[in-house]
Parts: C-alpha cells; sequence; structure tokens
C-alpha cells in the first residue's frame, strides 16, 4: 500500500504541476489581473520604488527570475510554480502533513492561485514555513530564543509579501494569549509583538518616506453596507471550501446554488469534525491562525478598500485549516482521500478547457503590434474611464504581459498623447482571441 500511495502522490504532483502551466497558457491573458500590471511594472523598475501599494517582495521574486533571462510575465510564473514544488519538496523532507499538502495543492483553487501572477503564489510557502516554525515551538522541538527569532523573521517576512499578514501576526498573539498558561505562549506573544514594532518601523521608514499619505489616501470609512458584505462573506466562505469550483457564475442561475451549496456543505462537515475530534495545540493554532485571519478580512473591508473576499484573498487564511481538515479525512478514510485531489484537477480539465483561451496566440498578437507602434520598450499609458470596464482593461492587462511599462490612466486629455493606448486603437490592428465564458 505504501508502494502504491507513493506512486498516487508522484501523479498527483505531476498532474497538478502540468495543469498550473495549462491554466495560464489556456487563458486569454495568461492569468493576469490588473493588480498584476503593478507587480510587474514594479519589478521591471527595481530598485526604483514604483508605489507603496503593494510590498517588495513579491516584486523582488519576479525581478529575481528575470536575471536568468526571463521577461516578468515568465517570471511571474516561475514563481508560482517554484512555491507550489517548495511546498511539497519541503512537506516530503521535513515528513510535516505531506499527503495534505499534494491533495490540498491538487484542489482547483490552488491550481489557480500557482498560476496566477498575484502575490498570493508567493506567500503561500512561507505561510507553510511560519506553520512549521509554530509547530516545533509548540512541540518543544524549537527552544525560546530559537523559537523567538524564527518565529518573528517568518512574521516579517509575510508582511513584506501581502500586508493582510498582519492578520497573522495578530492571530499570533492572540494563541498566546489564549495559551498563556502554556511554557511556549512568551514566544508567540513577543514574536507578535515583535511584529507589531516592524509595521510600525516599516509606516515610518518605508511608507511615509515614498508616500507620506498612503495611510490618509487608503482608509475610507463606510464603503459597503454590511448587508452587502455578509452576502459577499457567505459567498466568498463557500467558493473557497469548494473543493472542486471555486468561482460562482457572475451571470447567477442555478449552478450558483449548486457551487454554494457544496462549499457549504463541506464547511458545515469542516465544523463537525473540528468539535468532534481531538485537535492538538498545533492543530489548534492552525485553525485560530485561519479564523482570526478570515475574521479581519471581513471587517478590514468597512475602511480599507479589497475586492470581495474569494478563494484568492483567503488563501493565506483558508491553508492552514485545509491542513487540519485533510490530516482528518486521511485518518479516516486513509488513501482515499487523494481521490478528492483527482476529481479537483478532472473539475479543473474541465472548466480550463471550457473557458479555454489562447495565451500564446494574444502574446504574438501584442507582441506585433507594440513592435509595429515602436512601443515594445518604452514606458506606455493606457486609457480607462472606470477600472470596472473588464472588458477594456483585459486589453491592457494582456499589454503588460508583454511589455510591464505600463500604467492606467484615467484622464482623456492623455489619449491625444502617441504613446497612451486604447482599447479601440489596439483592437483596430489586430484580433484577439477571447473565450466565450467571460
Amino acid at each position: 500500500m505504501k508502494i502504491k500511495e507513493k506512486h498516487i502522490q508522484i501523479s498527483l504532483v505531476i498532474i497538478t504541476l502540468m495543469m498550473t502551466i495549462l491554466r495560464f497558457l489556456l487563458n486569454e491573458k495568461g492569468r493576469v489581473s490588473p493588480d498584476s500590471i503593478r507587480y510587474m511594472r514594479f519589478a521591471h523598475v527595481l530598485p526604483v520604488i514604483d508605489n507603496t501599494v503593494t510590498p517588495l517582495g513579491y516584486p523582488l521574486s519576479i525581478k529575481f527570475f528575470t536575471y536568468f533571462g526571463l521577461d516578468e510575465f515568465w517570471s511571474s510564473k516561475v514563481v508560482g510554480i517554484a512555491a507550489f514544488l517548495f511546498m511539497v519538496t519541503f512537506a516530503w523532507k521535513k515528513n510535516f502533513y505531506l499527503k495534505e499538502t499534494i491533495v490540498i495543492s491538487a484542489l482547483f483553487s490552488f491550481v489557480s492561485i500557482y498560476s496566477f501572477t498575484m502575490s498570493e503564489s508567493l506567500i503561500l510557502p512561507f505561510v507553510f514555513l511560519f506553520l512549521y516554525t509554530a509547530h516545533l515551538i509548540i512541540s518543544g522541538q524549537l527552544k525560546k530564543w530559537k523559537g523567538l527569532f524564527y518565529l518573528s523573521l517568518s512574521l516579517i517576512v509575510l508582511y513584506n509579501i501581502r500586508y493582510s499578514a498582519l492578520f497573522i501576526i495578530g492571530g499570533t498573539g492572540l494563541f498566546g494569549l489564549i495559551r498563556w498558561k502554556k511554557n511556549y505562549a512568551p514566544v508567540f506573544i513577543f514574536s507578535s509583538a515583535i511584529g507589531v514594532l516592524f509595521i510600525i518601523a516599516y509606516k515610518f521608514l518605508f511608507l511615509d518616506y515614498f508616500n507620506e499619505n498612503y495611510i490618509q489616501q487608503a482608509l475610507e470609512m463606510g464603503l459597503h453596507p454590511t448587508s452587502q458584505l455578509l452576502v459577499e462573506l457567505f459567498q466568498g466562505l463557500t467558493v473557497t471550501f469548494n473543493p472542486f469550483i471555486h468561482m460562482a457564475s457572475p451571470g447567477g442561475g442555478l449552478i450558483n446554488y449548486a457551487i454554494y451549496g457544496l462549499g457549504f456543505i463541506n464547511i458545515l462537515i469542516i465544523l463537525f469534525l473540528f468539535t468532534k475530534n481531538k485537535l492538538s495545540e498545533s492543530d489548534q493554532f492552525f485553525i485560530t491562525i485561519g479564523i482570526s485571519g478570515t475574521v479581519c478580512s471581513y471587517f478590514v473591508q468597512y475602511f480599507y478598500p479589497v475586492n470581495p473576499l474569494d478563494y484568492r484573498l483567503l488563501a493565506p487564511f483558508s491553508f492552514p485549516i485545509w491542513l487540519v481538515y485533510f490530516k482528518m479525512l486521511f485518518n479516516i478514510f486513509n488513501w482515499k482521500v487523494y481521490a478528492i485531489g483527482a476529481l479537483s484537477l478532472i473539475s479543473g480539465v474541465l472548466f480550463t478547457w471550457l473557458s479555454k483561451g489562447n495565451y500564446l496566440e494574444n502574446r504574438k498578437s501584442i507582441q506585433q503590434f507594440l513592435t509595429s507602434e515602436n512601443m515594445s520598450d518604452i514606458p506606455i499609458k493606457f486609457y480607462l474611464e472606470t477600472t470596472e470596464d473588464l472588458e477594456k482593461i483585459q486589453v491592457a492587462e494582456l499589454i503588460s504581459t508583454v511589455n510591464p511599462q505600463i500604467s492606467l490612466t484615467f484622464k482623456p486629455k492623455d489619449t491625444l498623447q502617441k504613446t497612451t493606448l486604447t482599447r479601440y486603437k489596439v483592437l483596430q490592428k489586430i484580433i484577439i482571441d477571447k473565450n466565450k465564458y467571460q
């Protein structure tokens, strides 16, 4: 059985890797978003600081791989693939949640994250390292001063990849306070305090230096009503914990009832198993991080503009919950749990095929257009009326995969400049292959 299980694991890893690559190649714009434009532009101009909206971690990782001859787009894909392979390799070497990591990575939602040019692909392996460090401290394998150093370092690294790591820092301190009678509690409390001190220093030494008005510009009270946020929370949680389909249909319909319903049933199963089974102290820490991060992600929406909660934004917090959940499932069903990963990959193949585009063909068209316009390697602007105009911004996203020196403008007068593009100017000269399931 062990030999059979090893073959299953190897097969799942190989298929997951192939699916990750196909996920962005069989997409009309290579799995990028408006935020991806900022990341790739930031990476291109480093060491110049392009903006303070995002920490340096992810752009730096993209920049690193450009030194091997790749452009920013392909570098971002290498980051995602490397993140997946690192997690599996680390889990195997340390014998730390290997089975669970393989199945979680095979879930189509995580395949989508690894293939996306977004910082979640980078933060996941560091969340894994953070959880491993915490486990060593709780189990007594990492003593106080070493534990304090490594846990504090983990929190600082996480914050330098995504600002939402602030919630992980808070969850770490909360766990220490809850378990204050344990001998490891001071390590969690003081590590959290060090993380908070780093954030304060980061604010004064980095944010204020490059954009002293960042906090004032970013914070805005009363962005969304509670009625809207609660609905989005339910939808976000149910797609996050749906092991097979992680996106609802924008057009609504009966299909969404099935998608949300399956995710809701899975959440109920998770709650049942967590309450009926004895949780180890490491399990309790993982769940604390997951719940506190999700709760904080919800409440931050009242004064900080973020996209509605979904599988991507919640990935750093859902990941530790998935680990504990799958550990319990393996204890109950043994190797049969691998079927969940296999079925999720199958659903991913069907979804990817139905919604397929041709990124390589589109990239070729964009390259030809930019070359003909002498815009291949110069800073350019792309005019939009609003960022909500998804059809138009897709052209800008596609351009950014070839020339990352693109920025969005909302000023109509900028369209008079030769270096400003519009969707109309581009589509006058080329045809972009688009899927019909937008």
